[in-house]
């Protein structure tokens, strides 16, 4: 395996492709006890729509979460509690962009490494497990559904998109998930569930060769083909400029959504992301004037907050919470963004926000689940993570509000509301 050192970061990581394609990272931690495996596919919510075997298939929303579902299941039982009686803590999540299956233990990490490895590469389903699951889901969705936090961001994707798959629910409805059959979930495992289409991230107290090894004992030999995928051809335009619904909620709940432009994958994208992160806290993080005077106006509390975020094809910036004034609040955060793009950023404070946007960064690094994701999203995105200091370094209080001007725009925005019912 070969060692790429990180200087400025204090860290190593050791990187092999097997002939089969799959990618391995392991970031060696010989100082602890724990060890933490992540094995991911980039396969996500909004992949329903791609090409296999020549033929272009459309499956249905929900589709990559219900496998997630489904990959535990084993001809021997449940893996979940095969790890869990090693000692190890499982889980897996569905993103947008990815789904990955991880656990933490700090003994039997090698038998542990190797349930992983066989029961994700490995698929078992019936059409009667199926039908099981997907009442269960089912019951998920509409818990889901009934939650105003869940409400107000669907909808605000929702209204900022009107054909990308990002405006689809990672989840599904109760509607799209009674769709899937044994036969659809064996054919997205097929497309993506390849070694080709995956990595295998590893931190902690491991040898690096004897991850490699044991991958390529248990993994298939082949490693698949490039699958196509189609997220939609996005118009610059809005679906729509707002969207509002009564819920069950004590005072009126909102987020102000940006349209943003979306970036390709490379190293631009590490970029992207670090500006847009800096425009957040330049905007409406706690230490800026907006959220300093609109908390002392009583127009927001706690709750409110915000993010950039990136996806395929797609990227979007928002920010919201409770509030008496949804839209005085939304006015007065393009207002500020208009401000600062017109009159710059004091100083001092784009110098503090910079060096803790950096502090964050680097704080990340003491997590081994936080260090094995970023590692397969910047690889999954062709950018390396660890390289944040460098783009940091190059970052200008320009770049910042170029970012502003392009993308926080009155003509980029959606504002989502919740409001209480009439009595």
């Amino acid at each position: 395996m070969k060692p790429v050192r990180y200087e400025r970061l204090g860290e190593t990581i050791y990187c092999e492709t097997l002939p089969n394609g799959l990618e391995i990272r392991v970031v060696p931690k010989p100082d602890h006890v724990k060890k933490y495996a992540f094995f991911a596919t980039r396969y996500g919510g909004m992949d329903t729509r791609f090409c296999l075997d020549g033929q272009w298939l459309d499956t249905p929303a929900g589709i990559a979460h219900y496998l997630e579902h489904k990959m535990f299941d084993t001809k021997e039982g449940n893996a979940l509690q095969e790890l869990a009686k090693n000692g190890a803590e499982p889980n897996a999540f569905t993103s947008n962009a990815m789904t990955g299956y991880y656990f933490d233990s700090t003994d039997h990490f090698d038998e542990n490494l190797e349930i992983l490895l066989s029961f994700v590469s490995v698929p078992y389903f019936t059409e009667e497990s199926v039908a099981k699951e997907q009442g269960i889901i089912g019951q998920e969705i509409r818990m889901i559904e009934d939650n105003p936090d869940w409400q107000i961001y669907a909808r605000m994707l929702q209204s900022l998109y009107q054909v990308s798959t990002a405006r689809t629910s990672i989840a599904g409805t109760v509607e799209s998930i009674s769709h899937i059959t044994a036969e659809t979930l064996y054919d997205c495992h097929k497309a993506f569930y390849t070694p080709s289409n995956m990595i295998l991230t590893v931190v902690g107290s491991v040898d690096p060769v004897r991850v490699s090894d044991l991958a390529r004992r248990v993994l298939p030999k082949e490693g698949g083909p490039v699958i196509p995928r189609d997220y939609g051809d996005e118009p610059e335009a809005l679906n729509a400029r707002e969207t509002r619904l009564a819920m069950e909620v004590s005072s009126p709940q909102f987020l102000a959504g940006y349209k943003c432009r979306p970036v390709r994958e490379g190293e631009d994208r590490l970029r992207t992301m670090i500006l847009g992160d800096l425009a957040c806290d330049l905007l409406f993080g706690e230490s800026s004037p907006l959220y300093q005077r609109l908390y002392r106006q009583g127009l927001i509390n706690s709750s409110f907050g915000g993010a950039f975020e990136l996806m395929p094809g797609a990227a979007y910036l928002y920010a919201g919470g409770e509030s008496k004034e949804p839209r005085a609040v939304a006015a007065a955060l393009q207002e500020e963004a208009d401000r600062l793009v017109r009159e710059g950023v004091e100083k001092d404070f784009f110098q503090r926000t910079l060096r803790a946007s950096f502090g964050s960064n680097l704080r990340g690094l003491n997590s081994f689940e936080n260090i094995a994701v970023s590692l397969t999203e910047g690889r999954f995105g062709g950018f390396d993570p660890f390289r944040f200091p460098e783009v940091f370094d190059a970052v200008t209080q320009e770049d910042v509000l170029r970012f502003l001007r392009d993308n926080v725009t009155e003509e980029r925005s959606a504002l989502s509301e919740i409001v209480p019912k009439e009595v």
